[in-house]
């Protein structure tokens, strides 16, 4: 028997436990108590979980913490620009998809983030948080971390998070000629992940997950954890998703797809948030939709009413020379095909995401003179029509548009 320094006595064993009058009779409180758990037939970890439910601790399911953005079209819609600029608002910054994704922002040198958050850097205060179903490059990941200043006890990184490998570019070479992927090894390695399931070393290499890899240990931290932390103190979470729902690998036109699900729901999949955490879903769309040209020739898919260059130059007066060297693969490098606005794509991608929100981006491709543009009705009144027939077609209001890429180039209608 001790005595600890509160006073309170400590016994040896559970024998003498059971000739100690006062705990001999605890089994008599079952009667009274609000929860009863036979540990007999429960885990430390079950236990935890009932005890913390009968003291709600767990957050409302109805909290509704979460804001989706989204891509509506093939990708390169301008989602790094919004994302940087609606950063700040939000506590936790979180990001899925693979290297493939290059999400641009307007620093004073602008920086293509490709598998951080967007607003790393327009929110230093953020925690930052890499999902289950992310895919990682290690040679993109780990100078992102150190040219963003990224400190360690900022940044969670799942440890089911799956690591391409070398092999893995050889792999998905030939795609690059095929249907215009970008080849960064992100399909192979999630082929890889479903075969190796069998661990029976026919799949070559090993599957390597985030848990794996030792220069990652210091950011490991399951993403359920902080996410139920989160939930539980109520800050806002901002969820990025990357490319466009034109690229899903079942809702695009296959086989010119990437090798995941690019809607909400699966954005919402791999970063392991139920649907009921969703608050607001912004979809952002470009005026005209692109999509990466292959150096080779090889068509990277069907785009509707594709046009050139000249033809946006000619109706936007932004000379033809700016707008070519601008539109480039933000991670390919190639030059990107563009096409007229696609209704039919917008209404439907509206009703696959869910989207509540659009935020339409590269309004000076429609005139040069959105760019000095601070107030909606700044904007030409051929602008102000066009974002009127997106908001009837979508169903949901146009809440952001961007007139130019800059720090101060989102123009902000939201109602929340």
């Amino acid at each position: 028997m001790r005595a600890s320094a509160s006073g309170l006595i400590e016994l040896d064993s559970y024998s003498a436990l059971a000739l100690n009058a006062t705990e001999a009779d605890i089994g008599k409180l079952e009667v009274e108590a609000d929860l009863v758990i036979d540990t007999a037939r429960n885990s430390v970890g079950d236990v935890e979980t009932q005890v913390a439910a009968g003291l709600n601790l767990y957050a409302p399911r109805e909290s509704r913490l979460v804001d989706v953005l989204i891509g509506a079209q093939y990708g390169s819609e301008g989602k790094g620009n919004i994302a940087f600029f609606l950063a700040p608002e939000y506590d936790v910054l979180m990001r899925v998809g693979g290297p493939n994704a290059g999400h641009k922002v307007p620093l004073p040198t602008p920086y293509t983030h490709r598998l951080l958050p967007s607003g790393t850097r327009a929110n230093s205060a953020a925690t930052i948080l890499i999902g289950p179903g992310a895919t990682l490059s290690l040679d993109v990941l780990l100078p992102e971390i150190a040219e963003s200043a990224v400190e360690v006890d900022r940044l969670f990184i799942d440890p089911q998070a799956m690591v391409i490998e070398q092999e893995d570019l050889v792999t998905e070479a030939k795609l690059v000629g095929g249907i215009g992927s970008t080849g960064k090894g992100g399909g192979a390695a999630a082929a890889r992940r479903i075969l190796g399931r069998h661990n029976d070393g026919s799949v070559v290499p090993p599957v390597r997950l985030a848990r794996d890899v030792p220069e990652l240990e210091p950011y490991l931290r399951s993403s359920a954890e902080v996410l139920d932390i989160a939930f539980e103190r109520g800050p806002r979470v901002l969820l990025e998703g990357t490319q466009g729902t034109g690229l899903s690998i079942y809702h695009g036109e296959y086989p010119y797809v990437t090798s995941r699900d690019t809607t909400t729901a699966g954005t919402l999949a791999e970063a392991g948030i139920g649907i009921h955490r969703v608050r607001r879903v912004v979809m952002v769309a470009r005026t005209y939709p692109i999509r990466v040209k292959d150096p080779q020739g090889a068509t990277s898919g069907p785009m509707s009413q594709e046009i050139g260059s000249n033809d946006i130059a000619e109706r936007s007066e932004i000379p033809l020379e700016e707008l070519v060297s601008h539109e480039k693969g933000s991670v390919s490098g190639n030059q990107r095909r563009v096409a007229e606005f696609d209704w039919q794509m917008l209404r439907r991608a509206s009703e696959l995401n869910g989207a509540t929100d659009i935020a339409l981006t590269f309004t000076d491709y429609i005139s040069m003179s959105n760019r000095s543009a601070r107030r909606y009705e700044q904007l030409t009144p051929a602008t102000i029509d066009f974002v009127e027939e997106v908001q009837r077609v979508a169903g949901v209001p146009v809440s952001l548009l961007g007139t130019r890429f800059d720090v101060r180039s989102v123009i902000d209608r939201r109602r929340w």
